[in-house]
């Protein structure tokens, strides 16, 4: 039936290229070492944040767990006085 016709694909002009010999920059003192290490200094916040809430929370755990085993043993202790 009716079919589509594609663009003819335009031929791009050919250009020799001649290629500059450029020397590499020397070290200058000035020039900062700061993003060599930015992705280690990320890492490194990341894993000690992760490392912290896990400790919080296990700490939160604990804590609950010591609140609930006081109250029940309060609660024993009482009812062995009633009697």
């Amino acid at each position: 039936m009716l079919r589509p016709k594609l663009p003819d694909i335009p031929t791009l002009p050919t250009t020799t290229v001649t290629p500059r010999q450029t020397q590499a920059p020397a070290f200058s003192a000035s020039r900062t070492v700061a993003p060599y290490v930015g992705v280690g200094a990320v890492t490194a916040v990341v894993v000690v944040g992760i490392v912290l809430t896990a400790l919080l929370a296990a700490v939160a755990v604990s804590a609950v767990s010591v609140a609930v085993t006081a109250v029940v043993l309060r609660s024993l202790v009482s009812s062995a006085h009633k009697r």
